[in-house]
C-alpha cells in the first residue's frame, strides 16, 4: 500500500476526515486501522449507496466518505468487511498523482535502486561491460557509455543507455570508506558555507557542491549525455545516487536543468543527506518539481546535517518530495510500505517522526544492497580494457554508443 500508513486504534466507524481532503495526505480510521494515503477519489456508484454519504461542501476538492453500516454486525461479518475494505484500499492505485501524472513510481524506484547498487562495483571492467554480479535483473541489457572515477576524491559515476526505458541513466556512487561511521559523524558539522550561483540567499555546503561541480565527474557526465543522445536522440534523462551519491545526483540534475537548459530530467535519490537551506530547497523544487528522495526507516543519513525546526531559514532543509519506506502493523500483520510525504521537504510525519540512528537502514533499500563489495578504501580493479587517465590519476572509460561487449574487446 504505497503512500499509506496503518495505525492501530479503537475507532469502529470508517470516515475520511474532511479537513484533510485536498492536496496532501488524508487519514481514515477503520475498525482499529488508521489508513493514510494521498488524495483518494472514487465514484460513489462504484461502492453502492450503503458505502457512500454525500460529502459536505469543503470549499474545493471531492471527498468520498466511506461509512459501511458496521454497527450491529456480527463479529464474523464485521471482520470480513474489515478485511475487504483493507484489500480495497491496498489495491486502489499505488501512485500519488498530480494533474494525472504519477509523482512516484515504485517499479521505477526498484529499477533505479538496482542501477545505484551496481555503481559500488569495484571491478571497473565488469561495471563498464555490464557483466558484474549486480548488473542484471531489472537492468539487464544496460549499455554503459561513460564511466568516470575521480581517484583523488574517491568518487565514481557512470552514464549509459537503458533500452527498455529509452532513457539516459546517470548514477553516482556514495561514500566508499573503511568506516562509513566516520563519514556520518562528519555530517554533523557540515556548514552552509557557499552561496549557490544565480539563487539569491540560497546556501549549500561547499563540499557537497564541489564533489560534483569541481571534479572530473561533471565533464564526464556531460560528455556521456552528449554521446548517448548523439546516437539515441533527445531521450529523457534519469539521475540517481545513494548517500553522498544522492547529493551529487541532486546537484547534477539541477545543473542540467539550470545551466544546460534540459527539460526532461528526472531525479530519484536514496538515503541522501541535506544539501542546502530552505531557500535553496524552494528553488530546487521550482526547477525539479517531481524530484523524489527515498528514505528508509531509521536511516541516519537523511537526518543529517541536522535540521532545527526553530530556525528553519538558517539551517539545512530537504527539498521535496520524500518517500519514506517503513514497516507498519504488528507481528504477522507487519509489512513494509512506501509512504508519500507532503511537499514541504520536511514532513514531520515521515522520517522526521522517528530517530535517525541506523547505519543498516542506510545500506539496504528495497531489499537491495547499497554499499561497496569490499571494505578496502577506494578499491579499484581496472582489468584489461583500455582507459584514459589524466595527470591526477583519474580514470575514464568511454565507448561509442551501440558497441557490443565483444566489439568493445575487439576494438582494444
Amino acid at each position: 500500500m504505497y503512500g499509506s500508513q496503518i495505525r492501530f486504534g479503537a475507532h469502529l466507524t470508517p470516515i475520511i476526515d474532511p479537513r484533510r481532503v485536498g492536496p496532501g495526505p488524508s487519514r481514515t480510521n477503520f475498525g482499529g486501522f488508521g489508513l493514510r494515503w494521498g488524495r483518494f477519489r472514487r465514484s460513489c456508484a462504484e461502492f453502492g449507496q450503503d458505502f457512500c454519504l454525500p460529502p459536505p461542501n469543503f470549499g474545493g476538492g471531492f471527498a468520498l466518505v466511506l461509512a459501511p453500516r458496521l454497527q450491529g454486525m456480527e463479529p464474523r461479518r464485521w471482520l470480513a468487511a474489515a478485511v475487504l475494505m483493507c484489500l480495497l484500499v491496498r489495491c486502489c492505485g499505488r501512485e500519488l498523482k498530480t494533474k494525472h501524472a504519477p509523482i512516484y513510481d515504485p517499479a521505477l524506484a526498484r529499477t533505479l535502486a538496482e542501477y545505484t547498487s551496481a555503481v559500488y562495483t569495484a571491478d571497473l571492467t565488469q561495471l563498464f561491460t555490464w557483466t558484474c554480479e549486480r548488473c542484471g535483473d531489472l537492468t539487464e541489457g544496460f549499455e554503459v557509455i561513460e564511466l568516470i572515477v575521480d581517484v583523488k576524491n574517491c568518487l565514481q559515476a557512470y552514464v549509459g543507455f537503458a533500452k527498455g526505458m529509452n532513457a539516459v541513466i546517470i548514477v553516482f556512487r556514495g561514500t566508499q570508506e573503511n568506516s562509513i561511521q566516520n563519514w556520518i559523524e562528519d555530517l554533523f558539522w557540515k556548514q552552509l558555507d557557499l552561496d549557490y550561483p544565480v539563487m539569491p540567499e540560497a546556501k549549500v555546503h561547499s563540499g557537497f557542491y564541489s564533489a560534483y561541480h569541481n571534479t572530473t565527474l561533471r565533464d564526464g557526465v556531460v560528455r556521456g549525455i552528449q554521446r548517448t543522445r548523439g546516437v539515441y536522440g533527445n531521450i529523457p534523462i534519469m539521475v540517481t545516487g545513494h548517500s553522498m551519491g544522492g547529493a551529487m545526483a541532486s546537484f547534477c540534475a539541477l545543473d542540467l536543468v539550470v545551466n544546460f537548459g534540459l527539460k526532461d530530467v528526472t531525479l530519484m535519490t536514496f538515503g541522501q543527506p541535506r544539501i542546502g537551506n530552505a531557500v535553496f530547497a524552494s528553488n530546487f523544487k521550482g526547477h525539479l518539481p517531481n524530484a523524489i528522495r527515498v528514505t528508509n526507516a531509521h536511516d541516519i543519513v537523511p537526518h543529517l546535517p541536522p535540521y532545527y525546526r526553530y530556525f528553519p531559514q538558517k539551517t539545512y532543509h530537504h527539498f521535496p518530495r520524500e518517500v519514506w519506506i517503513h514497516n507498519v502493523g504488528l507481528g504477522t500483520f507487519e509489512y513494509s510500505i512506501e509512504e508519500i510525504c507532503d511537499d514541504s521537504g520536511e514532513d514531520p510525519t515521515c522520517s522526521r517522526s522517528v530517530s535517525g540512528n541506523s547505519v543498516q537502514d542506510h545500506i539496504h533499500y528495497l531489499g537491495i544492497s547499497m554499499h561497496a563489495e569490499s571494505l578496502a578504501h577506494c578499491r579499484i580493479v581496472t582489468g584489461t580494457l583500455q582507459y584514459k587517465m589524466d595527470p591526477a590519476g583519474n580514470i575514464a572509460f568511454s565507448k561509442q554508443p551501440g558497441l557490443s561487449v565483444d566489439e568493445l574487446h575487439s576494438a582494444q
